[in-house]
């Protein structure tokens, strides 16, 4: 990397359908001089995640990406140079530094991260993926020892660590996600009870099949067509939290879905609820805590899908929507 060179990529249109290369372009600028508050950082490992999709539509729990701006995105980065006192050289911290090499961000919006190797885990299981699915399920669904619990996209970052969290809580698990292989690494590896082949078509009767009594708990990661299959088939009491709708991110929302739904809640009295990781943060030591012993102790396998080189973000992000990666995907500079 040349030494005073700051390659950034920059949205340069809003998608109206599906997300291309073409709405994206590569420059290089100045590497930027922090200001008072500000540390200087040197990004390390960009997150992917549904969410940089989202936000392309316009506001969510944060501001819209504008057209030519660096695009946003989450990273584990190390600070080079600092004019905060809380932060110094050397340290590893997590923000939104966007798509670039090199980020000035105001200390008060970063996040001081342990070091540790791999780095990587501080994006996955330790970071947004692993506390969205921890804080998700343990907090919103409240599993309960022999109950059913399903789980959506759960091939991906967070679905994956759901389902296994799900498991070590002594529920039944099933998920579903895109393709065979998919499928068959869940119930192989990572020791879900079944999984349901969404690409197949019939995921209604597909889930009837795997989860027999019912579901009480669902993780919802995509809305639409899979989250009006799960409805009819919770029990009284279920719960389901509502984690992303990935469904509706790329290319034209499906115009319905899912359909029914107020009746539904009635009469099976479920609670459905909506949530953002940040809303727990308090509770991050205790989630950090459990989560490190399930991965020492090997009951919480780490699946990580990491492509090396800046250039590449753009393809990966196109790639994560359209469900290529297992696990968590990010871009390592």
């Amino acid at each position: 990397m040349s030494g005073n060179v700051n390659r950034q990529i920059l949205l340069v249109e809003k998608p109206s359908g599906k997300l291309g290369a073409q709405h994206f372009r590569m420059v290089e600028g100045a590497i930027p001089e922090p200001k008072d508050g500000e540390a200087l950082l040197r990004v390390r490992y960009i997150s992917l995640d549904a969410a940089n999709r989202a936000w392309m539509h316009g506001a969510t729990y944060r501001s819209a990406v504008e057209t030519n701006t660096v695009m946003a995105g989450g990273a584990i980065a190390e600070v080079i140079s600092s004019r905060a006192p809380e932060l110094a050289p050397g340290d590893i911290v997590f923000g939104d530094t966007g798509w670039q090499d090199y980020a000035a961000v105001p200390a008060k919006q970063l996040t001081k991260m342990p070091k540790m190797e791999p780095l990587t885990h501080l994006l996955s299981v330790f970071g947004i993926a692993g506390l969205t699915a921890y804080f998700g399920l343990l907090e919103i669904g409240k599993p309960k020892a022999g109950e059913t619990v399903v789980v959506s996209a759960a091939a991906g970052s967070v679905g994956s660590i759901v389902g296994q969290i799900a498991r070590i809580k002594g529920c039944r698990v099933v998920g579903i996600a895109g393709g065979k292989d998919k499928c068959n690494w869940l119930t192989s590896d990572l020791g879900f009870d079944a999984a349901v082949d969404y690409k197949d078509g019939a995921v209604f009767k597909a889930l009837r099949a795997a989860a027999p009594n019912g579901i009480d708990v669902y993780f919802d990661n995509v809305g639409g067509d899979i989250l009006e299959a799960c409805l009819p088939q919770m029990n009284n009491y279920g719960r389901i939290a509502c984690c992303g709708a990935i469904s509706q991110y790329d290319g034209v929302p499906s115009a319905h879905g899912p359909r029914g739904v107020p009746g539904l809640i009635v009469v099976k009295r479920l609670i459905m609820q909506g949530f953002i990781v940040m809303d727990f943060m308090e509770s991050r030591d205790r989630a950090l805590s459990d989560l490190q012993a399930w991965v020492s102790s090997g009951k919480l396998k780490v699946q990580e899908d990491v492509i090396a080189g800046l250039e590449n973000t753009p393809k990966a992000l196109i790639g994560l929507l359209a469900g290529e990666n297992r696990g968590k995907r990010m871009i390592k500079l």
